[in-house]
């Protein structure tokens, strides 16, 4: 089944989005040189945390072509009933934004593009 990315509901583009931005987390780290899994989640954290995806759609939201600006906007704007005690409600709705985007960017199977604004929203070296 092909899901429509014009359509398709902004949490679940965030839950997809998500899974898309560990992934890629994972890989980075990996990558790096970091092998142990203590290690490895500790530093996931300096990517995943709502606060951290904040600064990150910061450094990319410049950069967003208005259909970008759009689904971010989608998953920003979801009804949020709960916030994680070490974030804002404002970094915790844009890191929903951010990951509705790249959930929006997979579906769409911009891969290039995901991977483009990754690095732009983590430099290497920073988050390491």
């Amino acid at each position: 089944m092909e899901i429509d990315h014009r359509t398709a509901g902004a949490a679940g583009l965030a839950y997809l989005g998500d899974a898309v931005l560990e992934l890629l987390v994972r890989e980075r780290l990996v990558l790096s040189g970091c092998s142990s899994s203590k290690s490895l989640n500790a530093k996931a954290l300096h990517f995943v945390r709502a606060a951290a995806q904040a600064k990150a759609m910061e450094r990319i939201t410049p950069q967003l072509t208005e259909e970008e600006e759009a689904a971010f906007r989608r998953g920003r704007n979801i009804g949020h009933t709960n916030t994680p005690k070490n974030a804002t409600v404002a970094e915790y709705r844009n890191a929903t934004g951010m990951e509705a985007l790249f959930g929006y960017l997979h579906i769409k199977g911009e891969q290039a593009r995901i991977r483009e604004l990754f690095e732009l929203a983590y430099p290497k070296g920073e988050q390491e």
